[in-house]
């Protein structure tokens, strides 16, 4: 039976600059064709009983993490004047290693100091949610998380911390099991005044673990 060719088109979204693109879609077909020639050359015998799905499944799976769902990052005037910080901690993310393929996970600390708007809390963990489905580096995403949130939202302030465990780390090579990998990205107050940048940081827990984060 012929397959018609299938392809999802990712939502457009802000990146860093120098930040690969996004593509334009993924062919399915192909995937699943990519994926079998893979798994011949590995060896394999994608004949099998055990097998012969499997090529559907990885390329499956492989546009789910890699599609972006869309959103509107909601705002409100800042009616009442509120000026101190609003922190979302521990948001769960999970995103695609660029190199190797393989997953990194972990959790987020946001926050931001508000201007003239505020934005729906949850708005917060979906805009690292949608930047997060992409082949990713660490680095790339928690600065382009804390961009995002500055160009929609113009606050005052916003703080970024990603911490993740990946697996291209943990399930090979050096094969370190719960080693985590710490990233920020500071912007506005919570960058240039100290006194902000130290509540910020002592919110999420650099105090008590003895981490340091870069300028």
């Amino acid at each position: 039976m012929t397959i018609a060719p299938v392809t999802t088109t990712a939502a457009p979204v802000t990146t860093t600059p120098g930040a690969p693109a996004r593509p334009r879609g993924i062919d399915l077909v192909r995937a699943r064709a990519a994926v079998a020639d893979l798994l011949e050359a590995l060896g394999r015998d994608t004949t099998s009983e055990h097998l012969a799905e499997t090529p559907r499944r990885v390329a499956g799976a492989l546009a789910e993490m890699l599609t972006p769902r869309p959103f509107e990052l909601t705002t409100f005037p800042n009616d009442e004047g509120y000026d101190e910080l609003v922190l979302v901690r521990d948001v769960p993310f999970h995103s695609l290693c660029e190199h190797h393929l393989l997953p990194f996970h972990g959790v987020a600390h946001l926050a931001y100091l508000p201007g003239e708007r505020i934005v729906g809390l949850s708005k917060l963990a979906r805009a690292l949610e949608h930047l997060s489905r992409d082949l990713q580096v660490q680095e790339r995403l928690t600065q382009q998380v804390a961009d995002l949130l500055q160009q929609r939202l113009r606050p005052r302030g916003v703080g970024v911390v990603l911490e993740a465990e990946h697996l291209c780390m943990s399930l090979r090579g050096v094969a370190v099991t719960g080693s985590r990998t710490v990233t920020s990205a500071l912007r506005g107050t919570l960058r240039e005044d100290p006194r902000s940048r130290a509540e910020f940081l002592a919110l999420v827990g650099v105090g008590s673990t003895g981490r340091s984060y870069p300028s």
